[in-house]
């Protein structure tokens, strides 16, 4: 039987093991300096064979963190947001290093327990301006599961809007830059893993739609499935394979999300990782191994929800 622990280790990191191998580090604080946009965290990711997927600030972009859920382009009468870290890419200018860099905080656990099932844990946190203001207050859900040959991280988040006025969640490809429509849930994978091979439910290229996609490298393959419920779905995917190995689930790729005040956007997807190599075949029964549960999973985080207001608590 497949054993699974969830430690909350004193530096503020949730390490997840199947059969004792620590396959996922969950750091909720990040001390990253505020102009990479500080926020949680998954690394490294490993696969139940040891191999790590997962980079944490490389040089060339040191607010890449490994696995993580953040958002480039969040504008606003008042001025822009960036929760993804460096320089804000601005229509006309290019990148621009703006005093907007926001961060995401830890505001607790409501929930977080290993069972003979899996790992669950869900957080209350508090995306916060440059200045100090809130933007979104986000509950988050994540479990984890197993089979023998690949263990799956599942990510749910609801965001509701507490700034106080209506938000655009954008990208670079929004403001007019072709081909970095990323936002959203973005994965880096050490260099080892470069030069890799992108596989997809339908077309892989940049800015294709699908249920999922994948990079496989030599000594392992992260898969990506974007929820039905989704905004946007099936979601364009950004991916990178030679400069570096990146994929990202990219709702905001050529079309903002309009957001408006108190209202919650809900999200959610499954970060599958296998040891080894794959082909489209063996990408396609990794993807449908998790769809049930995908599915199941989904009913209460994407459920449509009427805009409210957002309450006395929300707002502090």
């Amino acid at each position: 039987m497949t054993t699974f622990r969830a430690d909350d280790t004193a530096d503020d990191c949730v390490v997840v093991s199947i059969d004792a191998t620590p396959v996922l580090s969950y750091v909720y604080r990040s001390a990253a300096p505020a102009v990479e946009s500080p926020r949680p965290y998954f690394h490294p990711l490993t696969t139940l064979g040891g191999v790590t997927v997962t980079q944490h600030r490389p040089d060339d972009h040191p607010w890449h963190a490994g696995l993580s859920w953040a958002l480039p382009n969040v504008d606003a009468a008042s001025g822009s947001h960036n929760f993804w870290g460096g320089p804000t890419y601005v229509r006309d200018r290019g990148y621009v290093q703006l005093p907007n860099n926001g961060r995401v905080e830890h505001r607790g656990f409501t929930a977080l327990a290993a069972t003979d099932e899996g790992v669950e844990i869900e957080e209350q946190l508090q995306w916060v301006s440059a200045d100090a203001r809130p933007v979104f207050t986000e509950k988050r859900r994540l479990t984890v599961t197993a089979e023998p040959d690949h263990w799956t991280l599942r990510f749910a988040t609801v965001m509701r809007n507490v700034s106080g006025e209506p938000l655009s969640l954008g990208s670079p490809g929004t403001e007019g830059r072709a081909d970095a429509g990323y936002g959203g849930l973005f994965w880096r994978g050490p260099d080892g893993m470069r030069h890799g091979d992108v596989l997809a439910a339908g077309a892989a290229g940049m800015g294709e739609r699908g249920d999922w996609a994948a990079y496989s490298s030599a000594d392992a393959t992260v898969l990506m499935r974007d929820h039905v419920g989704n905004p946007r779905h099936p979601v364009p995917w950004f991916v990178r394979t030679d400069d570096y190995a990146g994929l990202c689930a990219a709702p905001f790729f050529s079309e903002p999300l309009e957001v408006a005040v108190g209202e919650k956007v809900r999200f959610a997807y499954s970060v599958t990782v296998a040891d080894g190599p794959s082909d489209r075949a063996r990408a396609a029964a990794l993807a449908e191994a998790t769809e049930q549960t995908a599915q199941t999973a989904q009913t209460e985080q994407t459920a449509p929800t009427a805009p409210t207001a957002p309450t006395a608590e929300e707002r502090q």
